[in-house]
């Protein structure tokens, strides 16, 4: 299955457990009146419009580059992010605000059980989306599908703070619910900042990590005929990664074979990074101010 195909597939994925568990943890939240389970089910809502979001988002990163986006689409993807980090951001607060209330007005639990038994079937669904997402990103590498990836970690753990705080007001013990409301907003609220920060990092084009700044630069200095290179700029859009600086070589080389080496170059980049756009300068090797230059091609 393409790149492409796999990260559509875990948006209806996402879009459609998160559908699923608003009508279960609703009929729950009914039943017991349980403010830790209404967060969940707060949470679950947010995930069906975030979810939505970033399928419209994958969509539109997946588009070709065209006249008047000649970089392509990919910063849709960060900026659905970005914008889900801010529901998020929000669905924390309100909680926190609601399980307030109920912990200075603390009102009983019913039908603990049940309560019990809807959040074992939300985590054991959600574990299952999780599981299926971390493969999509490891074969993708979108940042979308990884941002709603993590939001789901962050459900797991909070639905076993659920569970938790259910089984013990079974045991008479009432302002527990309300208490792990207010982690649960906590919690909620911290993976909005976090998610907000990778985002934000995206639309800046921070560059790659250096693990793959190195890759790239091995692939250069390896190549016969390559003297060095300088001024290495990349970063991530969405599904692409843009990689650019300036090849070395040797000052009486032919236009034609420096030519050559900048195709083979680029070629063996793009065979060891997927979704990789190319740009290189060739410069004459004379020109090096710096013989430590080409290392990380900072000016």
């Amino acid at each position: 299955m393409s790149p492409e195909r796999l990260t559509r597939v875990a948006t209806y994925a996402s879009v459609s457990l998160a559908a699923l568990l608003i009508v279960v943890k609703a009929l729950g939240w009914g039943i017991t009146g349980s403010v830790s389970l209404l967060a969940s089910l707060l949470d679950s809502a947010l995930d069906v419009a975030a979810s939505v979001m970033i399928l419209f988002a994958v969509r539109l990163a997946q588009v070709p580059a065209d006249k008047e986006h000649r970089f392509g689409h990919g910063k849709a993807e960060p900026l659905a992010a970005l914008a889900q980090s801010v529901f998020i951001a929000g669905s924390a607060f309100y909680l926190f605000v609601y399980a307030l209330e109920r912990l200075w007005h603390p009102q009983p639990v019913e039908h603990i059980e049940l309560g019990v038994w809807i959040m074992v079937f939300s985590m054991v669904a959600t574990a299952l989306l999780v599981m299926f997402q971390r493969y999509v990103v490891a074969q993708t590498q979108s940042v979308a599908i990884k941002s709603d990836s993590l939001h789901y970690v962050s459900d797991l753990a909070a639905n076993a703070l659920v569970i938790v705080g259910l089984l013990l007001t079974l045991w008479a013990i009432q302002w527990v619910d309300a208490a792990f409301g207010l982690l649960i907003a906590l919690f909620i609220g911290y993976s909005a900042l976090k998610l907000a920060k990778e985002s934000a990092n995206q639309l800046l084009d921070i560059e790659l990590p250096d693990a793959l700044r190195e890759q790239v630069q091995q692939i250069i200095l390896t190549h016969r005929g390559v003297e060095g290179f300088n001024d290495l700029r990349t970063y991530r859009s969405g599904p692409n990664v843009f990689i650019q600086f300036d090849l070395e070589l040797d000052d009486r080389m032919p236009l034609v074979r420096a030519h050559a080496i900048a195709e083979e170059v680029t070629e063996r980049i793009k065979d060891q990074i997927p979704n990789a756009d190319v740009i290189i300068h060739q410069e004459p090797v004379s020109l090096r101010a710096d013989p430590a230059h080409h290392q990380w091609g900072d000016a």
